[in-house]
């Protein structure tokens, strides 16, 4: 059920939080922490300059403070920082309180192992995907290891690619100049078609399909939420196959995954869809 097709009761809210933020002080303790990537144990006031863009005074202030309120833990061997257990507290208190997860995980699980597939939902961040939940199936331990809160690319993945197809040409060009320019011009080519080609299929079929991982075939189909939220629902296996015939055998099933959602979703939480 599209948000489109009814009165949306989010947009009154939703321009009070448009155009240029409030705090400054707020927005830039964010971005230190949005610097830490799974990977990265430590990062010293250099390096989240580097990353941030903010000066070594602005980001040595900042970092003091983050590690008073608890947020950062400071290591004096190394002179640098690490997040702190209430970053995960967070997380956990976003996912135990989403109605949307408590509707789709169960039914999530059950599609995952009743056809031996992965399942993911993903909401997007700027010029990536994160995962709310990821059900994983699969029989290569390293494709196991996406779980909730790890980020892919937008313009590579399924995910990401059902996502711009639901954006305002505005916004959606404006985001793929960005992602563009972290790009060789031969290598962006292959990646801008396959965007144009998703965004075509989701206007055509309500789902995109790609294959960026050797030996992956994934398809995804957005989740529009009341209050101009879109998600991403995706289906994934590991297989040799054409994309084609991949699809043909399982999409059905995804975009059934998504109508049984969006059902839940209206029963458990009617101002969610």
């Amino acid at each position: 059920m599209a948000a489109s097709a009814r009165t949306d009761p989010g947009a009154p809210t939703r321009s009070r939080f448009d155009g240029v933020s409030q705090n400054r002080s707020l927005e830039r303790g964010l971005e230190i922490l949005r610097a830490f990537r799974p990977g990265t144990d430590l990062l010293g006031n250099g390096e989240l300059a580097e990353r941030t863009g903010l000066s070594a005074a602005t980001v040595s202030r900042l970092t003091q403070t983050l590690v008073t309120s608890g947020f950062l833990e400071h290591d004096a061997t190394a002179r640098a920082y690490r997040l702190a257990a209430p970053v995960l507290s967070l997380g956990h208190a976003m996912r135990a309180a989403s109605p949307v997860l408590k509707s789709a995980t169960p039914l999530m699980l059950e599609l995952s192992t009743k056809m031996k597939v992965n399942v993911g939902l993903a909401a997007p961040d700027r010029s990536e995907m994160i995962y709310l939940e990821s059900i994983r199936y699969n029989r290569r331990p390293s494709l196991r290891t996406i779980v909730a809160g790890q980020r892919v690319p937008i313009e590579l993945t399924s995910l990401g690619r059902a996502y711009l197809a639901t954006l305002e040409a505005p916004a959606r060009d404006a985001l793929i100049q960005n992602i563009k320019r972290g790009y060789r011009s031969a290598t962006w080519k292959p990646v801008g078609a396959g965007i144009d080609a998703a965004i075509a299929q989701v206007d055509a079929d309500d789902y995109c399909i790609a294959s960026w991982q050797p030996g992956v075939v994934a398809m995804a189909t957005p989740l529009r939420l009341v209050g101009g939220r879109t998600l991403a629902l995706n289906l994934s296996l590991t297989t040799d196959e054409p994309c084609a015939p991949v699809a043909q055998r399982h999409v059905g099933a995804l975009l059934a995954l998504k109508e049984r959602i969006a059902r839940e979703l209206a029963l458990s939480d009617p101002g969610a869809l």
